[in-house]
């Protein structure tokens, strides 16, 4: 990671964004980072929130020790507040909080409390402020995303397809719903930045058949495009089986290993992208110190399946992969809402 300048532009970009959570003069505003923050992140978050006149503070948390078997990426669980009881309380009497923490604070167990004060969180995603700057949010990307929710919630099953070989069968009868645009001006609610995905966490026992990953596809986890397809076989919910030659499926293989969780292998969530300004080649053009991967979670018509922790299956651990795959087609209850990788109206 290198020094960044701070930029002018970048400071009315954060303040552009807070205005359409709402922030007005005189509200109590935190900014939440750790130890491994980017530096950069949280002084353009206070600057912002200073520029719209609220009373803003920041608070710094040490970074915690490591307890994982394996080094920890692409969670969205922050251990950084770490259960501290006056940190919880502090954020969720506020009426914005900044996440700056490196992992965010989307699945962090705290994060119940914190919402329950009725403050609003805006996770920004750990990486460089050109990214955030080309996802800037902008007021109406809630339309999209609002609408694919609706038809989520409508429906009872999806079944995803692919020309590599995916034929995946997920109940979302009993799914928890959820959907980010970027922004969040709904007390006691949080939204990520960059944004602009719908997701269901479906209930226990609801994804059945296979996923196949293809040159190209994405595992964020690792901040690795595939040289080489992966197989994974899922029985329900749980990738029985790697199958793959390459170095790809040798990887995933050692790092669900390494949980020794049987949790691990579950499915976490799953959905689809509709950022049509998110990009699937981005990682090429940066660092991995740089880049977080938020981004290629939301390009538009990708579906993304991810292991790990599952609240509504009653599924916790910290082990995780975000696979954001492109090709896919997507169809609720039989009408089709990604076509081959492609939206449909």
């Amino acid at each position: 990671m290198t020094d960044v300048r701070l930029e002018g532009k970048w400071i009315d970009m954060f303040a552009d964004v807070f205005a359409l959570c709402g922030v007005q003069p005189g509200d109590a505003c935190a900014v939440l980072c750790e130890g491994g923050t980017r530096p950069e992140l949280p002084r353009l978050a206070e600057l912002a929130l200073q520029r719209l006149k609220a009373e803003v503070f920041v608070l710094t948390l040490p970074s915690r020790k490591l307890t994982a078997p394996v080094p920890v990426r692409s969670t969205g669980a922050s251990e950084a507040i770490g259960g501290l009881e006056p940190v919880v309380r502090a954020l969720a009497a506020c009426t914005f909080v900044a996440d700056c923490t490196v992992e965010g604070l989307q699945h962090a167990a705290e994060l119940p409390r914190i919402l329950g004060g009725g403050a609003r969180v805006l996770a920004i995603s750990h990486e460089h402020p050109e990214i955030l700057e080309r996802c800037v949010p902008r007021a109406g990307d809630d339309v999209p995303v609002r609408e694919a929710m609706r038809r989520l919630k409508g429906a009872q099953a999806m079944h995803v397809t692919s020309a590599a070989g995916t034929d995946l069968r997920v109940s979302v009868t009993g799914a928890r719903i959820g959907g980010v645009w970027g922004y969040t001006a709904k007390p006691g609610t949080l939204s990520h930045w960059p944004a602009g995905l719908v997701l269901a966490f479906p209930a226990a026992s609801a994804v059945d058949g296979v996923l196949v990953m293809d040159r190209g596809d994405v595992n964020l986890t690792f901040k690795r495009y595939l040289d080489a397809p992966v197989r994974l076989q899922i029985e329900h919910d749980v990738v029985t089986r790697v199958e793959g030659d390459g170095v790809d499926a040798e990887l995933m293989r050692g790092y669900f290993a390494a949980w020794n969780d049987p949790a691990a292998y579950a499915v976490s969530h799953l959905g689809w992208g509709l950022n049509r300004g998110a990009r699937w080649d981005a990682m090429t053009f940066y660092d991995k110190a740089d880049f977080n991967g938020t981004e290629l979670r939301a390009f538009a018509g990708n579906f993304l399946y991810s292991t790990g922790a599952n609240e509504v299956a009653g599924r916790h651990t910290a082990g995780h992969f975000d696979l954001p795959l492109r090709g896919c087609t997507v169809a609720l209850d039989g009408q089709v809402v990604v076509d081959a990788g492609r939206l449909v109206e």
